[in-house]
């Protein structure tokens, strides 16, 4: 199989992985030249884990439609490469875990503020520490939220509305959220009572990993038409939240993996390898996975409308802002599977479209945008590192026709978390960002080094290829100030 990972170049930032063996599609990357030949490499050394290989497998699954698709900041994942997008026929497709992954709907909330740059400086370690002190973070972490089986029941049918109901933030955050912050189709008895269990104080709750917490500012802005229809102007302070559904999530992926296995064999299904099991989309088990995965979303909307809740607290404490004057940007997920309407060859079809760790990008005109953003489309926010930057970018009709409105959702891993842990040392990195002027404050010094810096690609360069390839558009650069992390 090895042999037929060729890569044909069709574009400065794009590349076709030609269709052989069991491939139904062939694969498009979008890349670099740099991360093209990266995916090679990692094939001809036999690298334990491959993201063109996962690439290939992908485009092995039934009903799978056009291409099986890596984007800039690709790198291996759990049965689909992250970076990864597949889209499924709806009617004769199938519904893959690893194509959504255990944190279920991980995302990105951006909250604007009307701070400037130059204003936050007298205040910020104030700020940071006040954060790091009302937002519960770290393995493990617990929230002032406690619920019961009938309230995390509540929370899964009812996403960020749950919060809001009960004096959370307010109504126009959920406007301002992708799915208006409740995904349909959404079933708790399709979840597990371990799942829910390991969830009832985890609400409100940043984590652990690569979850952060981050005080920004705009740096420059790219795109006058997009940033003014956001409300963002350079100098601009923002704070970003980044966290998912955590331990639900988690345990709804392990959960689905043993009943997917199943499910495989017994609708006949040859799968390259476990972590792809699947099955039918409109099979009892498809339908059940995505009534999971569906609730799974919602509480992740849940989680993130309260944090945004608590940063609109901590800014009104320390820096004397009014509540209302901090606005949700947007609020979007990049791990997730949704059902979509897409043009296919000139035609509209109905498809499960796949994305781990992509976001939606949709471009001008799709209705699932706010109407605010309708006619330059819905902002996409890329994190970078604590050291670097973070872009908001939009999307294209390019993006809409060749990667199902689909963009990169970060700089993407240079190295497992296993080698940065070994390389770096998680102090040395808090002081040698402290030194450029960003604080970071942190629950582990071994999870500031998984997160260094150095950890990841270049994120202008990631950023590049995809506007590059033309499948999204810059519209702002960010720059950190002050890092929470679990």
């Amino acid at each position: 199989m090895d042999r037929a990972l060729t890569l044909e170049r069709v574009g400065s930032s794009e590349w076709h992985l030609p269709r052989t063996g069991r491939m139904h599609v062939p694969g498009r990357i979008f890349a670099d030249e740099e991360t093209a030949a990266d995916l090679l490499d990692d094939v001809a050394g036999r690298s334990a884990w491959s993201a063109l290989r996962q690439v290939h497998d992908v485009a092995c699954l039934p009903g799978i439609v056009s291409a099986s698709i890596a984007l800039p900041d690709v790198h291996p994942g759990y049965g689909f490469p992250i970076g990864g997008v597949g889209a499924f026929d709806a009617e004769d497709g199938v519904a893959v875990v690893g194509g959504v992954g255990f944190d279920i709907n991980c995302g990105v909330r951006m909250l604007a503020t009307p701070i400037s740059a130059d204003e936050i400086g007298a205040v910020l370690e104030r700020l940071a520490r006040d954060l790091f002190e009302t937002v519960p973070a770290g393995l493990g972490s617990k929230g002032d939220l406690r619920l019961s089986i009938a309230e995390i029941d509540a929370v899964l049918r009812d996403g960020g509305g749950y919060a809001v109901d009960r004096g959370y933030g307010r109504p126009e955050d959920l406007r301002f959220t992708e799915e208006n912050g409740r995904m349909d189709g959404a079933d708790p008895t399709a979840v597990g009572e371990l799942a829910k269990r390991r969830q009832f104080a985890q609400v409100g709750t940043l984590g652990s990993g690569n979850h952060y917490l981050e005080v920004q500012h705009v740096e420059r802005i790219l795109d006058d038409e997009a940033a003014g229809a956001y409300g963002l102007a350079e100098g601009q302070v923002v704070v970003s939240i980044h966290t998912g559904s955590r331990a639900l999530g988690h345990q709804i992926g392990q959960d689905a993996l043993k009943e997917m296995a199943a499910a495989s064999a017994r609708h006949g299904i040859e799968v390259p390898g476990r972590e792809l099991v699947c099955a039918p989309i409109g099979s009892p088990e498809g339908r059940r996975y995505l009534a999971a995965v569906a609730c799974g979303a919602n509480c992740a909307f849940a989680n993130r409308q309260v944090l945004a809740h608590l940063v609109r607290t901590s800014l009104v404490r320390v820096c004397g802002v009014s509540a209302g004057d901090v606005r949700t940007v947007y609020d979007i997920g990049h791990n997730c599977a949704k059902l979509e309407e897409h043009i296919v060859d000139g035609e509209a079809r109905r498809l499960l479209v796949h994305r781990k760790g992509s976001t939606r990008a949709f471009g001008p005109g799709r209705p699932e945008s706010p109407a605010e953003y309708r006619a330059v489309g819905h902002p996409t926010f890329v994190g970078g590192t604590m050291g670097t930057a973070s872009y908001v970018l939009r999307g294209t009709q390019a993006g809409m026709e060749r990667a199902f409105g689909s963009g990169i959702h970060g700089a993407g891993r240079a190295l497992s978390r296993k080698k940065a842990a070994k390389r770096f040392w998680g102090e040395t990195v808090i002081a040698d960002l402290a030194s450029a002027g960003i604080l970071v404050l942190a629950h582990s010094a071994r999870g500031v080094a998984e997160e260094a810096p150095g950890a990841y690609k270049d994120v202008d360069r990631v950023v590049g290829a995809a506007v590059d390839a033309g499948i999204t558009l810059p519209v702002a650069r960010l720059r950190p100030l002050a890092v929470i992390k679990g």
